[in-house]
């Protein structure tokens, strides 16, 4: 005779084991898409990023992207929280430095350096490559997460009063994420000349910005 609690039991076993592989295929499916994604994006800039395209490199229907993402911009939204954790590992890898002030020079040159990198990403993510997307909160969330960094050399230079205090810290990382975005944003235009030239005048606006908020007392 069939005890009907373990019989019960191990159906329920099953069925849990059947959803999460069912769960894992698709979270697999989902990565196999971003990725293709991410190569055009790489390759071919933004505008290749379509999802007609997306389902000619993978092989499959685009009905199968739509059923994973809605439309483009669900995909566009995987790929900024991807180059989102591209921008954290560069900021996370830069050299330490004991003066805040070398320590935001680091910082600063490595937001070039992802510019330099991943140009399709930084388009997508600060560009306005695609047109019809606006990060939602989890987007914005994640880019407040890869700039944690700069946020905490700040937040403890003001504790140590090498900045002034009455500045609020995500205002200070505004104006100074702005002012960089701002040169990197007008060299992809096409106004600052050459890399050699475009990254001259980076330089020098880095050290403008952080030298009027920890001026050099020596």
């Amino acid at each position: 005779m069939i005890d009907q609690d373990n019989s019960s039991t191990a159906n329920s076993r099953v069925l849990k084991t059947y959803q999460e592989a069912r769960l894992q295929n698709i979270e697999n499916l989902r990565k196999l898409v971003v990725d293709a994604a991410a190569m055009l994006l790489q390759e071919e800039g933004p505008e290749a990023v379509t999802v007609r395209k997306v389902a000619q490199k993978m092989g499959c229907s685009t009905k199968i992207i739509y059923n994973l993402f809605v439309n483009k911009e669900g995909l566009a939204q995987q790929l900024y929280l991807d180059g989102c954790k591209l921008l954290a590992n560069e900021l996370e890898g830069t050299p330490q430095a004991a003066d805040p002030a070398q320590h935001l020079q680091n910082l600063g040159e490595a937001f070039w350096q992802f510019g330099q990198r991943y140009p399709s990403y930084y388009k997508l993510m600060f560009g306005g490559a695609f047109a019809d997307f606006k990060p939602d909160e989890e987007s914005l969330n994640g880019t407040i997460t890869a700039m944690q960094q700069l946020l905490t050399v700040i937040s403890n230079a003001q504790k140590n009063g090498l900045i002034p205090g009455q500045y609020d810290p995500e205002t200070v990382i505004r104006v100074f994420w702005a002012s960089l975005h701002g040169v990197i944003h007008l060299y992809m235009g096409g106004h600052l000349g050459d890399v050699q030239s475009a990254h001259a005048v980076y330089r020098q606006t880095l050290s403008f910005i952080v030298n009027s908020l920890i001026p050099n007392k020596t």
